[in-house]
């Protein structure tokens, strides 16, 4: 035995109904991960129209009030102003790059499982097609049994149509299988994909609004540098108070 008829052989044994079997599977496990995604970006919902406009507003206030408007907010555009507005006293760059960071980290929130979809919906078509060639080879075993069995080759006649014809809807059932589960799998990843791009340009949006303001008032950071200048001054003044001590002693002696 060669190897064509090795597999032809375990081919035809198994045939292609452990191949839909697989597809089910993967569409469960498909259908899974786009409803649980679906209730993690229905989570997220919020307006971003009014929660720039409150995030404006409350920047004219003060930090803390900026603060407690994005803590309100479940979006994913909120925890990111929230990560600038924590670093703001210390200047326009460092609350870009605790933004920049916190938007990674959110990227990496809103692509989480999104690959599997992409994966199953680029690949479950190949999955069907392999049951199809499945199917028609075991109907082109079904002809060539047929036409070598001599004996009583009326009924064989009569029942090779039948296996043949069973053998090739059994194939375009993989297909269309295949296909059924590649097209949710591949819509979904789109649509999530577009939701991503979305709250990516939001949160953009967003950060702008906060670092114009960190440039244009730069009050903000005051704090931070009155806060700084009463330790430096504490520093200082001992060493200059030995230095006014040692030069009235020179004097006096």
């Amino acid at each position: 035995m060669n190897l064509v008829e090795w597999l032809q052989r375990i081919m035809v044994g198994f045939g292609a109904e452990w191949v839909m079997w697989l597809m089910i599977g993967l569409s469960v496990i498909s259908v899974a991960i786009i409803l649980e995604r679906a209730w993690f970006f229905w989570s997220l919902r919020d307006d971003l129209t009014v929660l720039a406009r409150d995030l404006r507003t409350s920047l004219e206030d003060s930090i803390e009030a900026a603060r407690r408007r994005m803590d309100a907010s479940p979006s994913a555009e909120a925890a990111v102003v929230t990560a600038g507005l924590a670093v703001a006293h210390h200047g326009p760059e460092a609350a870009d790059e605790a933004m920049a960071g916190a938007a990674a980290l959110q990227r990496m929130k809103l692509e989480r499982r999104l690959a599997y979809l992409g994966t199953l919906g680029n690949n479950a078509p190949f999955i069907g097609l392999f049951g199809t060639v499945i199917g028609v080879v075991g109907a082109f075993d079904a002809l060539g049994q047929a036409a070598q069995t001599p004996v009583a080759q009326a009924a064989s006649q009569a029942m090779a149509p039948q296996a043949v014809m069973s053998s090739i809807a059994e194939a375009l059932v993989a297909t269309a299988v295949g296909l059924a589960v590649a097209i949710p799998a591949v819509a979904a990843n789109n649509f999530f994909q577009r939701k991503i791009k979305s709250t990516l340009a939001n949160t953009e949006a967003l950060t702008r609004v906060l670092l114009a303001h960190l440039k244009i008032d730069p009050a903000f950071a005051a704090p931070a540098a009155v806060a700084a200048e009463p330790r430096g001054k504490a520093a200082r003044s001992p060493r200059q108070d030995d230095a006014k001590k040692g030069s009235a002693d020179r004097e006096e002696s």
